[in-house]
Parts: C-alpha cells; structure tokens; sequence
C-alpha cells in the first residue's frame, strides 16, 4: 500500500528516527560547511592556508561528528563533508601547506 510522505523540515532527513540531534545536526552542517570553504579555496593556490586550514578543522569536525552520530542521515551529510574537507586540505597542503 501506497503511502503518503509528509514533509515538515529540512531537517527531517536528518532526523530519521523521530527524535530532535541539534548536536549531531550542527556538527553535520559544520562539516558540510567546512569542507564546501575547503573545496573552494583549493582552486586558487593562493589561498592555501584557508584552506588548508578549513579542511583540518572540517576533517576533525567530521571525525566526532562520525562519532556521536545517530541516524544514517547525519552519517552521510557527514561523510560528504569530510571528503570535501579532506580534499581541500590535502591541496591546500599540496599549494603550500597550512602557514602562509
């Protein structure tokens, strides 16, 4: 049988089993965000120690975000982040690493 799906928040795949994560959720988004900072100012070199140093803090952001997580929603935002992050900070450090 058929069933409808409601939506009512954003947030709400995140929080798979019904229960509120502000913790797990903000540490999700922090590494998302983080590691998109990363991502970006990997394609200019000279902006080597943002990233690089947004990449490091995303990369341990998404370690303990990884670690407290409860739904699978919050490990794959997580997981996507912390690439990210870790592919910034790996060419912030290929352009010239974390100090100017």
């Amino acid at each position: 049988m058929a069933q409808a799906v409601r939506w009512t928040h954003p947030l709400s795949y995140l929080n798979t089993d019904g229960k509120r994560h502000p913790v797990e959720n903000s540490f999700a988004a922090a590494t998302m965000l983080l590691g998109l900072v990363a991502v970006i100012s990997a394609w200019w070199p000279g902006l080597h120690v943002l990233g690089s140093w947004t990449g490091l803090v995303g990369i341990l952001a998404g370690a303990w975000g990884q670690y407290i997580s409860a739904t699978t929603g919050e490990r794959f935002v997580t997981i996507i982040g912390l690439g990210a992050a870790a592919f910034g900070f790996y060419l912030g450090v290929a352009h010239g690493g974390l100090v100017p």
